[in-house]
């Protein structure tokens, strides 16, 4: 697993804000002045030249960090997803006997503060109510839970599949988003339609589709070569640099809520181990619950 930390410092455009070239003695030059001048020309290059070679190494290093966020989002999506699958029941579980302890000690002490805290425990486990319900657990508010349209469709009801890419598409992925980017179209139609295959790009990612991101690569490269770009003014190149240092730190929020997240936090304790982790979760949750089940049955004892 990779963090987006180690893309926090974009190169910044070394001499993007030099303006000069190389001096020029007035009048003619001497004998050989004039290949010497030539050749400083070349290595230090026009001020726009400097400034196009700044903006593309900015470009080429925000792309990289939006492939590190990226990955980073779907690697936390994916261990938020085995986290509930595995231990939403146990924490359910914790939850149930938090509240039935509650209202045994109310009903053995009858203390009203007691009673309240019995009361506000029941609440934390009872569903709020709402769409589900009126449709007795068929649906909420985004629709037909996978349950009830797969006993509707005569399917059978499976867990979540487990979606963690492989390496191969780890690389698909990184080599797609390299070549396809947006950003590196100047023209409004271009970029539409980086932008409309990148979406396709990252839902194939997302789902760990190693096939279709071979799909989308053969794709990209029978379309349209992108058109090579032309002299660019000096001031569209500078609007161009700070547009791309307020996409920098837009990603860097992106990536600090995802590191302080809770399962970002967590991913990052086991980042080579994950499975390692929820085990070691799922063993502390299930003696928590030996616990509570033990302090429940003195109490009705």
């Amino acid at each position: 697993m990779t963090t987006p930390e180690a893309e926090q410092s974009q190169p910044e455009p070394a001499g993007a804000g030099t303006r000069g070239g190389a001096e020029v003695p007035a009048g003619g030059a001497e004998q050989g002045g004039e290949a010497q001048v030539t050749a400083e020309g070349e290595g230090a290059g026009r001020p726009e030249e400097r400034l196009e070679r700044a903006v593309r190494a900015a470009e080429q290093a925000l792309i990289e960090y939006e492939i590190a966020v990226e990955t980073f989002r779907v690697e936390v999506e994916n261990f938020s997803r085995l986290h509930h699958q595995k231990l939403g029941p146990m924490y359910a579980r914790l939850d149930e006997l938090d509240a039935c302890i509650a209202e045994a000690t109310a009903a053995r002490t009858g203390d009203p503060e007691d009673i309240r805290k019995a009361d506000e425990a029941r609440a934390r486990v009872m569903p709020m109510p709402g769409v589900e319900e009126l449709f007795h657990g068929w649906m909420d508010g985004s629709g037909l839970f996978p349950e009830a349209e797969a006993m509707l469709t005569d399917q059978p009801v499976r867990p979540p599949q487990r979606v963690r890419p492989s390496d191969e598409a780890r690389k698909l992925y990184r080599e797609l988003a390299r070549k396809a980017h947006p950003d590196l179209a100047q023209e409004d139609a271009e970029r539409a339609r980086r932008e409309e295959f990148i979406t396709r790009v990252n839902a194939a990612y997302a789902r760990g589709d190693e096939a279709l991101l071979r799909e989308l690569a053969e794709e990209w490269a029978a379309g349209p070569a992108p058109k090579e770009q032309g002299p660019t003014p000096a001031e569209e190149l500078y609007a161009r640099l700070e547009w791309l240092a307020r996409r920098k730190e837009m990603l860097t929020l992106v990536a600090k809520e995802l590191e302080e997240s809770a399962i970002g936090a967590m991913l990052r304790l086991a980042p080579d181990d994950p499975d390692r982790l929820l085990d070691e979760i799922a063993e502390q949750l299930l003696a928590q619950v030996a616990e509570r089940e033990a302090a429940l049955a003195a109490l009705r004892g």
